[in-house]
């Protein structure tokens, strides 16, 4: 089951109690359902709990009226609900206060949204029917579609007003309002009430970072192998130089031992020649000795 549908199976938990809330569900899967007119209104969904919930939802929602077409219980896929009767169309939109006569374009009826447990549940149902949110392992993505270009300004305007700041633009002939940050999302899904989903999102967030961070420092680490190997290649270079020269010998004690222990030790870094000196001595004084080894090997003439 994908993440989308996690959220959903959550959202669908929550009950049917307050009619206030019922209808302003049902409005918001209106508003994102594939149709809603005064011909039909057709719904669809592949989610078996809001299949499940939606006839529930709308007898709830619309005092008794129900649906002309419902798929079977036992079916499976993507499936739709049909309203047809003019008559049952009629009372729907009595009851989000419309007025067929005057209705050319849908707008939102704030008189429905205007208390937080109101703005909720609309919230869950334009979800439901509209929504969709990426596993969050892969990115952070969460949007709302409808068909209706004045109900997504004023989605946006609503979730503004709740302290969200949504974007919003257009696909095809559809308009989304969406947002891209993780935080956002994270607090959108624990107001609509899936805060166990909001929990996963956060915990593969803190996975994310965690990877990451070992990845740079993996990267860093290797980074950093890949400078001592080159370092010490120089080194030993330069101190073969001198040999072939004028001979190690020829060298100061401290310079002629930093020599040899290099080339005991090809592969260790600053710190490891540092302590494996007699007597030990600190990494800048080490330092100092290779790099005097470098000089010397470079003022060597060419032949």
């Amino acid at each position: 089951m994908s993440f989308a549908a996690d959220v959903k199976t959550e959202l669908c938990r929550d009950g049917l109690a307050k009619k206030c809330c019922a209808l302003a569900e049902a409005y918001g899967v209106l508003l994102y359902a594939h149709t809603f007119s005064l011909s039909q209104i057709r719904i669809m969904t592949a989610h078996d709990g809001f299949a499940a919930r939606l006839p529930k939802l709308f007898r709830r929602a619309f005092g008794g009226v129900g649906f002309d077409r419902c798929p079977p219980e036992d079916g499976a896929g993507k499936r739709t609900f049909l309203v047809t009767d003019p008559a049952k169309i009629r009372a729907i939109f009595d009851a989000v206060g419309y007025d067929p006569a005057r209705t050319l374009a849908h707008q939102l009826n704030l008189a429905l949204v205007e208390t937080e447990c109101d703005r909720v549940a609309f919230l869950r149902g334009a979800f439901l029917a509209g929504g969709s949110v990426t596993d969050p392992r892969k990115r952070y993505h969460l949007e709302l579609a409808t068909s209706h270009g004045g109900v997504c300004r004023q989605m946006n305007a609503l979730l503004r007003e709740m302290g969200f700041e949504p974007k919003d633009s257009r696909r095809g002939a559809g308009y989304i309002t969406y947002f891209k940050q993780s935080g956002a999302i994270e607090d959108l899904l624990t107001t609509m009430g899936a805060a166990v989903s909001a929990m996963e999102l956060m915990s593969a967030k803190v996975e994310k970072h965690m990877a990451n961070a070992m990845n740079r420092l993996t990267n860093c680490d290797m980074a950093n192998a890949d400078k001592v190997t080159d370092a010490a290649a120089a080194q030993l270079a330069a101190i073969r130089r001198l040999e072939a020269g004028p001979g190690l010998d020829t060298l100061p004690t401290p310079l002629q031992d930093t020599a040899l222990l290099r080339i005991a030790n090809p592969a260790g870094s600053l710190a490891d020649l540092a302590a494996l000196a007699s007597p030990p001595v600190t990494k800048s004084c080490m330092n100092h000795r290779l790099r005097k080894l470098l000089d010397l090997a470079a003022a060597i003439p060419e032949e």
